[in-house]
Formats: C-alpha cells, structure tokens, sequence
C-alpha cells in the first residue's frame, strides 16, 4: 500500500517581498509553440508549455546517438580509440548531405573523432559511420536507441535514424523526453559531456567548421547541448547552462526560422536564471524524514537525499512550501544503504509540483526471532 507519512508547511523566514520581474521572456507562443525550462539539479520545472506534444526533432536527435555512444563506451562495447571504417554504403547515402565532416569513402576515423563531428557540426555522415560500426547496421543501431529511450523514459519518442534527416514524421520526441535525455547524459557522462558538448569548433581533414549552437559564447555558464532543423521539423534546440548550483535545460521547438529560435533561446535561458533564485532546504547528507520498517532489526528507516536539495522560487517571493513523504509501505527488509526507497513531493505556492527521490540512509536487516517478538510488542502499545 501507498504510504503517505508526512506533511510539512514551509515558511521562509525573511518577510514576504513582491516578485520583482525579469528583464527576459519566455518565448512567445506565436513564435514558438513547444518551449520547456527544467531546473535539473532537482528536476523542478520553471515553465511549460506543450511538454508532451510530439514533434520532429531533425538532428536534435544526434543528442541520442551521442549519449548511446557514451552507455557503450562506459559498458566496454567500444573505445574512444577504435577506428571505424566508411562504408561504401555510407558513402553513397551520406556524402555531402546535409551537415557533414565530408568523410572520403573508405574514411578510416576513431569513435573520438565521429563524436566530436555529431556534437559540434552535426555530421550526418560521421552519425552513419558510428552507428554501422558500433552496431553493425543502422537498424541495429536504431533498435539500441529506443531500447535506451525506453531505459531511461522516454514515453513519447521513436527514433529511426541516428542523425534525424527527414524520415516522413517516423523520428519524433517530447520536449520533456529531451529534458530527460540530457539529464540523464549529464548525471551518467559528466566528463564526457564536458569533453565533447559546447565545443566551438571542430577540425577534421584540414576543415574548420563552427558550432551553431545559439548559447555557447552568448549566455554565461552555457554549454549548448544540439540545434536541429529540416523544413518539415521547423527549428528546434535542446541547451543547457550552470551557474552556482543551478543547472537550467530548455527546449524550444518550432520556430520558422533559426533567428526566431535563437533570439527565443538566449532570453529564455536568461529568463530561468533572472527571475528564479536557489533556496535551500537540506543540506548533503541531512536526514529529511524516515519510513516504516516491517520485519527489520528497527522500526524505521532514516531517508535523505541524493545530494543537498534546493528549490528555486520567483527571486524576491516567499512562497509556502509544502513537502510530503510518499513510498510503499510499510518498507521491507533488507534494505540497502542508499537504496531508493521513498520519494518527496514538494508543493511551491504557485508552481508546478514536483518530487525528488530518498534514498536508506542506512541499511535495514531482517528481524532475527527475538527481534520480531521485540517488535511485536512494541507495536501492540504503540
């Protein structure tokens, strides 16, 4: 059974203070009709409009095969170091087309090289080339794509290519799914993601080509993440920036022209700093509350976080903040140190609500039979 074991008003103690505004926007619904804003150090979202709504992502979708190359990487399937070869069949499909490294047929290129082609020039043919050598064929590669879609939930997303080119609507994703695609690259990959995301420009084969990404070098603390366009998808960004403890992902999608988009990028980004400051209400390693135990060596469980929690309110507001402990229970042992056992739903005055995990605090044995007869007692006058 669901467990809802507490319930707590929190007031900040500074005096209530009017909101004071922000001299950024979000983007304009006529302008652009899917944006997203997600505080991801605790995945609470600062603005939302058509989250869920289905759109083409064109090479937005390079996001995917870039974070499944880091998962196969990290899994020993393949090296930074390993050299994959062009195939005839890539060379005939992708030479030249669209965005591209201009890889020579029979190109022989290491993973390390294609990665920083699909995240810094949007290489097409350097997608393809990765995806038949690490995977064999695009169609395995493809198939490996929505099973780690699925891994990591991605409700509302299909890929059928590892690079997005127009494929009659087949490739789609949400604009949440990209948020949780990117969180998931940054908290899996942070070396990775330092390594090959914001670069400004790349160089391969004695060509230089630049980064399109509308944050990097334009808004503090960015590194971009990938822009996308085809005629059929409209213009399309997935990007990130970190300032103190506050790292913001946003999305916007369907922009009819890339001005449009990258204007509407750069004041959002701007917006989700301005106007929102970081709260704290625990600290790392701060017990925040216990659950129940049955048949275990104690009667509850202490529960914390994964790290120290902050919320961010409208700056120079004081809203009530309502927090509740939620988990099946009671828990069963044997529970795990840092297990994730429960979750916290916190409620801000006015915003969206949203809930982080808990995890044991310690770990939780099984009741020995003196131990049960103790309990059992105990909970007789309890």
């Amino acid at each position: 059974m669901k467990s809802v074991l507490m319930t707590a008003l929190l007031l900040f103690a500074a005096p209530p203070a009017p909101a004071q505004g922000s001299k950024f926007e979000v983007p304009d619904p006529q302008e652009i009709p899917v944006a997203l804003m997600v505080d991801l150090s605790n995945g609470q979202t600062l603005f939302a409009r058509d989250p869920d709504r289905r759109f083409m992502p064109a090479s937005v979708t390079k996001v995917m095969t870039t974070f499944l190359a880091f998962e196969l990487i990290d899994a020993g399937k393949i090296d930074l170091a390993q050299i994959f070869t062009m195939s005839s069949n890539a060379f005939d499909n992708w030479h030249r087309v669209g965005s591209t490294m201009f890889l020579s047929e029979d190109a022989r290129i290491t993973v390390d090289q294609l990665l920083h082609g699909v995240t810094t020039v949007s290489a097409n043919d350097g997608s393809v080339v990765l995806a038949e050598g690490a995977a064999g064929s695009v169609d395995a590669w493809t198939s490996l794509m929505n099973a780690k879609a699925a891994e990591i939930g991605m409700r509302d997303s299909r890929f059928y290519s590892p690079n997005g080119y127009p494929d009659e609507g087949r490739t789609f994703v949400s604009a949440n799914d990209l948020v949780r695609l990117a969180s998931a690259m940054i908290k899996r990959h942070p070396e990775k993601f330092r390594h090959f995301i914001g670069q400004e420009m790349y160089e391969y084969d004695g060509i230089t080509q630049y980064n399109h990404d509308p944050l990097i070098g334009r808004v503090e603390g960015a590194d971009g993440i990938k822009t996308g366009f085809t005629n059929e998808a409209g213009y399309t960004y997935l990007g990130t920036a970190q300032r103190g403890p506050r790292r913001l992902a946003m999305v916007v999608a369907g922009a009819d022209r890339a001005s449009i988009r990258n204007r509407a990028a750069v004041s959002f980004m701007e917006w989700g700093f301005d106007a929102f400051e970081s709260r704290r209400l625990f600290e790392n390693g701060e017990i925040i509350a216990a659950a129940s135990l049955q048949n275990a060596n104690a009667r509850s469980l202490p529960l914390r976080s994964g790290g120290p929690l902050r919320i961010s309110v409208p700056k120079g507001s004081n809203p009530e903040v309502t927090l509740a402990l939620s988990y099946e229970g009671p828990l069963r042992a044997p529970v795990e140190a840092g297990e994730k056992v429960a979750e916290l739903e916190i409620t801000i005055e006015g915003m969206e609500p949203f809930s982080v995990p808990l995890f044991a605090a310690q770990a939780a044995e099984k009741a020995s039979f003196f131990q049960r007869i103790a309990n059992g007692i105990t909970g007789m006058f309890a």
